[in-house]
């Protein structure tokens, strides 16, 4: 190894730890923050769970309602899993200061592997122009919403403008290479792989370029490749795009009871029991009664806060959404938003001080208001259009009991509502005998 290699080695080495060091520290403060709810027992058969696995986060079923947007998505998710895989060559290659480590180990198969992953990278490459023309030129209603004002729009842009460039990169430095072996210049002659199909097109834009010229072309492409991607690494858990990866644990731990199920709520049903028999009620009072409902993200369950972590943004849960298409306040989206910035926001205060304090604000009323959760018709088409499995549902409605049972915070016609149902049985204002009044003629 030349002194060059080594200093380019050790350069490497260096990134890569640095890289490692900087992703590994941001997950798990993400991870600390979600095992700040409550916890929250998953029960179910795993094969369904499993299941769910396979066909919502790595199949995308949900997705392809739309076939169209689904084919493409599918390309670009592909396209970040499998050229991917190109990248433990350049993790090897820039440790050990070789150049294409795999090529004489896999032989023909090789240039076959590298075809397929640059068509693939063309794919990718222009899926991602449609996406960012869908999303800043053509309307599309549920990518122009309020909700996505400000940093989610940029962040959206910010990916796909990243996967154009490292695709452009991959494509350029093959051809640069590739060139180079033809010529056979000393350092990539060692391993010939031929003419890639793709990235050779590249090649006539590059034949009056020196050797020297070309060295320097290739070696810029390879290290802003993998600096590249090593800094999409480190951003992925700043954005919405940390779906790609929590999708699959989203998905396992989705609910499997029948969409529309509520879950019970037995600190309410003791309260019952101790007022129908106050001899059962515990004469601890230095214990504090359990929090009825949910006012901050703390008193949310884990998976809540993982869901809030694994929203992508899309928009599909408001677009279906009732109140959010006859023009109220409420968006599905903007709940998931509000729940992980609301996290963020106490993730900052973790990291700080070791510790949560409480701060003086919540996530009712500081992020989400009244008016927003007042408006859910809980009717579930949110929970049933998510294509990752993402339950805005159960958010909207411990939050709403908390306002209706620890601050007696119910619209008018809601507090008509409990009223009869507590005196009549029913949720009309008459007497629970006459009840049965229709069913004699008149």
């Amino acid at each position: 190894m030349t002194a060059l290699s080594l200093t380019q080695s050790l350069l490497f080495s260096g990134l890569t730890v640095l890289a490692i060091s900087l992703v590994a520290k941001r997950a798990k403060m993400i991870l600390r923050t979600i095992k700040l709810g409550r916890s929250e027992q998953v029960e179910g058969p795993k094969i369904k769970r499993w299941k769910n696995v396979l066909l919502l986060a790595l199949g995308q079923q949900k997705m392809f309602r739309k076939p169209g947007v689904a084919l493409l998505h599918l390309i670009v998710y592909a396209g970040f899993i499998i050229i991917n895989i190109e990248i433990v060559e350049i993790i090897l290659d820039g440790i050990v200061g070789q150049h294409r480590l795999f090529a004489p180990v896999l032989g023909s198969l090789y240039p076959l592997l590298i075809n397929a992953f640059e068509a693939l990278a063309v794919l990718v490459l222009l899926a991602c122009v449609v996406f960012i023309i869908r999303r800043n030129i053509k309307s599309i209603t549920r990518l122009q919403s309020n909700d996505l004002n400000g940093w989610p729009k940029k962040d959206a842009t910010i990916i796909l403008g990243a996967e154009i460039i490292l695709m452009s990169l991959f494509l350029v430095m093959n051809a640069s290479d590739t060139l180079l072996q033809e010529r056979n210049h000393l350092g990539y002659n060692q391993h010939p792989t031929g003419n890639f199909w793709i990235s050779s097109l590249l090649h006539p834009f590059l034949n009056n370029w020196s050797n020297q010229g070309l060295v320097v072309v290739e070696r810029v492409s390879w290290w802003l490749h993998i600096a590249g991607i090593y800094a999409f690494l480190n951003y992925l858990p700043y954005s919405k795009h940390l779906h790609i990866i929590l999708a699959f644990p989203n998905a396992y731990f989705s609910k499997l009871e029948p969409a529309g199920k509520m879950e019970n709520m037995p600190a309410i049903q003791q309260e019952v029991i101790y007022a129908m028999q106050p001899e059962l009620a515990p004469t601890d009072t230095t214990t504090n009664p359990a929090r009825f409902g949910a006012r901050d993200v703390v008193d949310l369950s884990w998976k809540n806060l993982l869901d809030a972590y694994s929203c992508t943004e899309c928009g599909r849960c408001s677009s279906v959404c009732p109140a959010n298409q006859t023009g109220k306040l409420l968006s599905p989206r903007k709940i998931m938003m509000d729940t992980r910035d609301r996290l963020e926001e106490i993730g900052k205060t973790l990291g700080k001080n070791g510790a949560w304090q409480e701060d003086g604000h919540s996530l009712l009323h500081d992020y989400i208001s009244v008016e927003e959760i007042n408006a859910c018709t809980t009717c579930n088409a949110c929970v049933q259009e998510c294509p990752v499995s993402i339950n805005p549902l159960d958010i909207i409605l411990q939050l709403r009991r908390n306002l209706v049972m620890e601050e007696s915070n119910t619209p008018a016609e809601w507090a008509t509502l409990f009223g009869n149902v507590e005196n009549n049985f029913a949720p009309w204002k008459f007497n629970p005998e006459d009840r049965e009044n229709w069913i004699h003629p008149a």
